[in-house]
């Protein structure tokens, strides 16, 4: 049966409003990992009951990685429980990285970068318990052999069909990935279809890692981490025809706009795409940029550069961002800092006749509450939770709640 995949009410991809400049953001730090629920988090998921859900690259009971949830105070409680849902091991999967995934049943989907009978990564469900029970469910949807995938680094895009789609960053007709889509089974059947995009060789780029954004119309768009006119990577669109997927390069980066875009993108109502570079820019410590679409008989996009990290205000930024209601963007740098382990920021757009984006840093991490910070979502009243990758009591990784 068809499932509905969406974005549950209580945890979002844009920020429903905008906060003063000046005002200082709380951080709680909700969990530090200790390596047995898992090590190493990327990102997160919600449910509409405050649940948080994350994938930890390593620890659990194999050392090969965990789905682990992160339940709510009771009332009048200050901590959060962290229970592990599911230990991955082997052909069930090693090492999960990126968001995962919701349905409208409640199941949660992703990837992970090794396992599966090939040890090329593999795509996997988690089922919630069945009444009475308490253990999650793992089925593996479908396990990459190399000649049509392998490694897969980011998380999965949906539609309402609950169809998936999502990118690996080696494998494919050249060795330097794919676009796939897998799609549910049809009625009677079990096994979910896999179907190959696209492979991507050196001029389209190399290294899909970051998630796809998926438009109104089923187009795709993503970021591949090198590749492309100057090797400096590239911004790409898949759209669907009656004849196939139609891929076009919408524009490559020559270094000192930006060099390896390793996250996804997010776009505003207008349909411009906002995104990270690695490494690039005016101080080679990674920039956010804005691609705007063309204008009315025109078929070039335009880029700006919106920030250029210098170190101080962060550096080597490698998640996806966040967009609030007044054009505000929120993400996080992997370095950088007060003391070099990553911060989060924000960018306010250029005021009426201006081009400079103002940037703010909401935080700068420190060892004790975490390294390395990961990709954020957003609650309804604007408050951030993102993961750290390094860091915390443990030095494992944590879970981090910034407040305004």
């Amino acid at each position: 049966m068809p499932r509905q995949c969406l974005i549950l009410p209580a945890l979002l991809l844009v920020l429903p409003a905008s906060f003063p400049a000046a005002a200082p953001w709380q951080e709680t730090l909700l969990a530090s990992l200790n390596g047995r629920n898992g090590s190493a988090p990327s990102g997160l998921a919600g449910d509409a009951a405050g649940n948080l859900y994350g994938a930890a690259t390593y620890g659990g009971a194999f050392n090969a990685g965990t789905v682990f949830r992160l339940t709510p105070p009771a009332p009048g409680g200050k901590s959060w429980t962290t229970t592990v849902l599911h230990s991955f091991q082997g052909t069930s999967g090693i090492s999960p990285f990126g968001t995962l995934t919701f349905d409208g049943a409640g199941n949660l989907y992703g990837a992970t970068q090794k396992g599966g009978g090939g040890g090329d990564g593999l795509i996997f469900q988690l089922q919630p318990p069945a009444a009475g029970k308490t253990a999650w469910t793992e089925k593996v949807l479908f396990a990459f052999n190399g000649t049509n995938g392998t490694y897969p680094h980011g998380g999965l895009a949906a539609d309402s069909s609950g169809v998936l789609y999502g990118t690996t960053a080696g494998g494919g007709a050249y060795g330097f990935g794919t676009v796939f889509k897998l799609a549910p089974p049809p009625a009677g059947k079990t096994r979910w279809i896999f179907t190959s995009l696209g492979a991507f060789n050196t001029p389209a780029g190399i290294s899909p890692n970051g998630n796809l954004l998926r438009d109104a119309g089923g187009n795709l768009f993503g970021t591949t981490a090198s590749g492309g006119a100057t090797g400096n990577g590239t911004v790409f669109e898949l759209q669907p025809t009656q004849s196939g997927w139609h891929f076009r390069t919408l524009f490559a980066f020559n270094g000192s706009d930006g060099s390896e875009p390793l996250a996804g993108l997010v776009a505003d109502a207008s349909g411009a795409l906002y995104g990270t570079t690695f490494v690039g820019g005016a101080h080679a410590a990674g920039t956010v940029f804005k691609l705007s679409p063309p204008a009315a008989g025109k078929t070039v996009w335009t880029q700006t550069v919106a920030k250029s990290f210098s170190g101080p205000d962060g550096a080597y930024p490698m998640a996806p961002l966040l967009l609030d209601s007044d054009g505000n963007v929120y993400g996080t740098t992997d370095a950088g800092g007060a003391q070099t382990l990553g911060t989060v920021f924000r960018l306010a757009p250029p005021a009426s006749g201006q081009t400079r984006w103002s940037s703010t840093v909401l935080k700068s991490f420190v060892s004790a509450n975490g390294a390395n910070p990961r990709s954020l979502i957003a609650d309804t009243a604007g408050n951030l939770y993102g993961t750290t990758l390094a860091g915390g009591r443990y030095a494992e990784g944590t879970v981090f709640r910034l407040s305004p």
